[in-house]
């Protein structure tokens, strides 16, 4: 863990200086403010904790997980902190603005009321960055910081010698606003308001900043709360609630319908469905028995289970898949903001030509005042408070428009990931299907009436629990209504249901248990389970009364928007490819009917075979993008280049994704990827207008025709530039 960061430049120096010691390969992650190293055995970890130490930052080693508290979301101290700093100095910077720019608001002694309002900020609520610049002058570092730092300072310690040494605080004293050049009046001249309004505005950047970091472990705790909290242990024949953590290897415990499974482990007695979609994708649950291997996480659809213990703690599937998310998001490429890394040139530049300036002026003129006048100019005009404020208020104005069309854009470093990415990975299940089965289709024998077949199949199925009589009762009851009750109700697991409803003895389920009662499909009703099966979807056969009436598909419904979704990816220049834990056929046919080509199908993918997925196509030399929603898919969102997660999704998915699609429709991932490009367009508009105007201004202000206070107009005329550009992307539309 490494503390002290204030940007990105900062973490290449940690990293530059930790590969500089012998067989360390280190990685600096400034958004997760951790440092992934590899070392020799001759290496030590007190070595390379001091290595930081010396380089001006802490660092310590990260607690294992399983003894990390996990922190409120809410508490975030240093963000609060900034915020009351950003908040004080805002309220006391506005009236000193307001009283040198607005001659008029000018009384008498008014200058000493803005020294008493100055002071506070400048000593106060800039010191983050003199803390900032000073380490960094200890270690022969320039940044971001120590041009505030020295800007800021120099127009504080100018109006301090104007007010106490020169006529600047004589009673009376006007300051007027001109935008002529007056180089000999310096002894009367304060700037005060530079002072405090630079301090303020670099505050709301960086505050602005803070608000969009993403926040370290969020993911790993996500995937760690979905296991179960506490379990029943069978003790001596009897049930005993334990906290899930004290299970041991070779622990039998019960499993009740509803109830998560506590720990990866093998069935010793009961039959059930297992819902296994958060953790595998998988849409249809599947049927376990005796024997059977579970896995922690996962949902008891059925009936009661006996499971015995196999694996526990760090050993689990979900403990594996944490620890994947953790590797892929640390092993990104480190973060680097666009203005921290001009920056590292352009500030050691302009502090050597104030310098120059100084001497030029000096040698030239012999004028002390004028002298330091133009290097003071020097100093304001390039205060990169635009520069600080190009990344946060486009990123702000961004993501609040985004946030109004169901988009959540996690930070700047998510813009880079969107203009390089060429592949976007669907994952099928809850991304570009519904996630849930639902009834599709109703094939019948000759005579026989379809309403009648759903009336009789729906209102058995009914009184099932199992995810796909859920959906054949709830598409009946859509269909026809009312259903009758069933009488004789019997649940034969593995095969389907039986019992009587309005006299008839209905039997819903597998074609083999039609063949237990010596029963067969005619073959108008086989060819259509066929091509239902062929299809990838379920086929449940229905008869009454000793004859097979009808045949019935459910499956994962397609959304009625990912055809159209799949057509926008494509005209924004990504090649769509379907990634599925499902079989061939059913990611075949899913394909097919939102337009995605066949040799872009990857199907029969585990969990944790989906990052390999990503990795290879990243190694084929592609920028990826992945769409998913699932516990499964959290490691592959943040090993992707740009993740983009469905917010209809678990809480893990989100959180390691870059991107959040509030509405669950899969439209919006084109919407995403269309305004993150719209913001890194402004952000880089920003940047270079930023620039564009130092480049132009530091020579006018070197030749002496830019005093400080028309220096100060000018940087704030910058700012409001800079922010006016930003509030442009409110006007970003999602494509109808």
């Amino acid at each position: 863990l490494i503390g002290g960061m204030t940007c990105a430049s900062c973490a290449a120096r940690v990293e530059k200086k930790l590969n500089r010691m012998d067989g360390v390969t280190a990685t600096v992650n400034y958004a997760t403010e951790k440092a992934r190293i590899t070392y020799p055995p001759d290496v030590e970890v007190a070595d390379l904790i001091t290595t930081v130490v010396r380089t001006g930052y802490t660092a310590e080693e990260p607690a294992p997980p399983q003894e990390e508290a996990p922190a409120p979301q809410e508490a975030d101290p240093e963000a609060a902190a900034l915020r009351r700093r950003l908040t004080v100095s805002a309220l006391l910077a506005l009236p000193v603005v307001l009283l040198a720019m607005v001659p008029p608001l000018q009384f008498d002694n008014w200058q000493w009321l803005s020294l008493t309002l100055t002071a506070p900020v400048v000593v106060w609520g800039a010191a983050p960055f003199h803390r900032a610049a000073w380490t960094n002058l200890r270690h022969g570092a320039a940044t971001m910081d120590t041009l505030v730092s020295v800007g800021t300072l120099a127009a504080f310690g100018w109006s301090l010698w104007a007010l106490f040494l020169g006529d600047a605080g004589m009673p009376g004293m006007r300051h007027p606003f001109e935008l002529t050049v007056t180089r000999t009046d310096g002894a009367s001249t304060i700037y005060l308001e530079v002072a405090a309004g630079v301090t303020a505005f670099i505050l709301l950047g960086r505050y602005l900043e803070a608000r969009s970091k993403r926040r370290a472990g969020a993911a790993l705790r996500a995937l760690m709360e979905l296991g179960a909290k506490d379990v029943a242990v069978l003790r001596d024949g009897r049930e005993v609630r334990i906290p899930a953590e004290r299970l041991a290897v070779g622990d039998r415990f019960v499993v009740r319908p509803g109830e998560k499974i506590a720990t990866d482990g093998t069935v010793l007695e009961g039959v059930s469905a297992v819902d296994a979609s958060m953790l595998t994708g998988e849409s249809v649950p599947v049927d376990v028995t005796v024997g059977d291997s579970v896995t922690g996480a996962t949902v008891n659809a059925g009936g009661r289970l006996v499971v015995e213990a196999t694996r526990i703690g760090a050993d689990t599937r979900l403990a594996r898949m944490a620890k994947l998310v953790e590797e892929a998001q640390n092993g990104n490429a480190r973060v680097q903001r666009l203005a921290d890394r001009i920056s590292g040139i352009f500030v050691p530049v302009v502090l050597l030509i104030a310098v120059g300036t100084f001497g030029a002026w000096l040698g030239t003129t012999g004028d002390t005042v004028a002298a330091f006048t133009a290097a003071v100019a020097v100093l304001i005009i390039a205060c990169p408070c635009a520069l600080g404020l190009a990344t946060p208020t486009a990123l702000m104005v961004g993501t609040g428009r985004g946030a109004q069309l169901g988009i959540l854009i996690k930070g700047p470093e998510v813009l880079e990931s969107t203009r390089r990415v060429d592949t976007v990975v669907l994952d099928k299940t809850g991304t570009v299907t519904t996630g849930r089965m639902t009834l599709l289709a109703v094939h019948t024998a000759d005579g026989t009436d379809a309403t009648e077949v759903l009336r009789l199949a729906g209102a058995l199925e009914h009184a099932s629990e199992h995810p796909v009589a859920r959906a054949i009762a709830a598409g009946a009851a859509d269909r026809v209504g009312t259903l009758p009750a069933p009488e004789d109700f019997v649940n034969l697991p593995g095969l389907g249901v039986q019992g009587v409803v309005d006299g008839h003895a209905v039997l819903v389920g597998r074609e083999k248990l039609l063949a237990e009662w010596a029963m067969e499909l005619p073959a108008g009703l086989a060819r259509a389970k066929a091509d239902a099966e062929a299809a990838g979807r379920t086929a449940i056969a229905v008869a009454w009364d000793g004859e097979a009436r009808a045949v019935v598909e459910v499956a994962d419904a397609v959304k009625d928007t990912s055809a159209e979704a799949v057509t926008r990816l494509r005209a924004l220049g990504l090649t769509p490819v379907l990634l599925t834990g499902d079989n061939k056929a059913v990611a075949g046919s899913v394909a097919a009917e939102v337009g995605i080509a066949a040799e872009h199908v990857i199907a029969d993918v585990m969990p944790e075979d989906k990052v390999d997925v990503v990795k290879r196509l990243q190694n084929e030399g592609r920028s990826v993008a992945m769409v998913g929603d699932g516990v499964n898919d959290a490691a592959a969102l943040a090993q992707a280049d740009l993740g983009l997660a469905m917010g209809t999704g678990t809480d893990a998915a989100i959180e390691a994704g870059d991107l959040t699609l509030v509405r669950g429709d899969l439209r919006a991932a084109a919407d995403a990827i269309r305004l993150a490009r719209r913001t890194l367009g402004t952000i880089r508009s920003n940047l270079f207008w930023a620039f564009a105007y130092n480049i132009a201004a530091l020579p006018l202000a070197a030749a002496g025709l830019l005093n400080p206070m028309i220096a100060g107009a000018a940087m704030a005329f910058s700012s409001v530039f800079v922010v006016g550009n930003s509030l442009r992307l409110r006007g970003f539309k999602a494509a109808n």
